[in-house]
């Protein structure tokens, strides 16, 4: 049997080797393609805790809360757990997330996760009416998701999750399915993790509604013909803003009622440039968590900062819980601010 778990252990260190040498291109090949993909809503990390430590999160072993950033995390979940995260985001625009993780004994665990991102109403303009034809509309994302992870040996975790990615822009749709998949792995109880994923893996996607269907003329110069055939404008197709994140965290007992978290994550995007972030939580006698990183160095023209944030953690007689609040430096566009409930019971 130890032998079995040795296998198991060499082959996910391999894993999670091999996935970061096959994503991570040669320098040269590095370019930007900001704003190309579709689906953008997705790069928005939920989670107030990991925001506050430079979203780094791939390696951070939090169960329900990390599912985002490695749904690997959630093999360890041993009770039912909710978490709700809502951000303050640019420009009036609302994003909330929430997950339900579920344990099913040696079966595994499988969580729900549900990401609504709302623009609120906005006003009509045209090149003929600059300052608005009187008219609004609204933009409105959504994904659903639904995953499972499994603890394989007491160092080893492995998930996925499969999404319904959609996009409405007034009456006008596009959706598709996407893929996640991570690994994460523990040296030892306390020693380093290893954790990689692969996010928002899926195919292309079009708009398509009423609001792209026109009235034609075939000919305009001939008179007498119908020049009011039914047609309709075709956009292109997007793909999804695939991510790869590979990333390292240790924990060191600084005292006997304090924790120090150190996290590091690599991000290769499909549509950016290579970043890295990093972070650190320090947990006061398992009630206090004060927390601070940065976010994205190395990308390419990034005004993105430093983040900072802070957590109280209890429990009630019958449930634990945690509230997290995080701040980040947005450059030009100001900061952003998280909010986040979590619930075991």
């Amino acid at each position: 049997m130890n032998a079995v778990r040795q296998s198991i252990r060499v082959a996910s260190v391999g894993l999670t080797l091999a996935l970061a040498t096959l994503c991570v291109p040669a320098d040269s090949a590095a370019q930007s393609k900001s704003g190309t993909s579709f689906g953008s809503f997705l790069q928005i990390e939920p989670s107030a805790r990991v925001a506050g430590m430079g979203n780094a999160g791939v390696s951070i072993d939090g169960g329900l809360e990390t599912a985002y950033y490695n749904p690997a995390a959630v093999g360890r979940l041993d009770r039912w757990t909710f978490t709700f995260n809502h951000a303050a985001w640019f420009a009036d625009i609302t994003y909330d997330y929430a997950a339900l993780g579920a344990p099913m004994g040696k079966w595994g665990n499988a969580f729900l996760t549900l990401t609504m991102l709302g623009s609120g109403q906005m006003d009509v303009r045209t090149v003929q009416s600059p300052l608005g034809t009187g008219e609004t509309f609204t933009v409105s994302d959504a994904a659903l998701g639904l995953g499972y992870a499994l603890e394989v040996t007491d160092r080893f975790s492995a998930g996925g999750q499969i999404s319904w990615v959609q996009e409405r822009i007034w009456h006008s749709t596009a959706g598709t399915v996407t893929f996640n998949l991570g690994t994460l792995y523990r040296t030892s109880v306390n020693g380093l993790r290893i954790g990689a994923s692969l996010a928002n893996f899926g195919t292309q996607s079009r708009f398509d509604g009423r609001d792209l269907r026109i009235l034609f003329d075939q000919d305009p110069s001939i008179h007498g013909d119908n020049g009011t055939l039914p047609g309709s404008m075709f956009t292109d197709a997007f793909s999804v803003p695939v991510m790869f994140r590979a990333g390292i965290g240790q924990a060191f007992q600084v005292a006997n009622d304090a924790r120090l978290d150190v996290v590091l994550d690599a991000f290769h995007p499909g549509d950016n440039t290579e970043s890295i972030s990093a972070g650190t939580e320090l947990e006061l006698r398992k009630t206090l968590a004060l927390r601070a990183g940065y976010q994205n160095l190395f990308l390419q023209d990034s005004e993105l900062g430093p983040t900072l944030g802070a957590g109280i953690l209890g429990e009630r007689p019958s449930f634990h819980y945690r509230v997290d609040y995080a701040w980040a430096d947005q450059g030009r566009l100001g900061s952003s601010h998280r909010f986040s409930l979590g619930l075991r019971f």
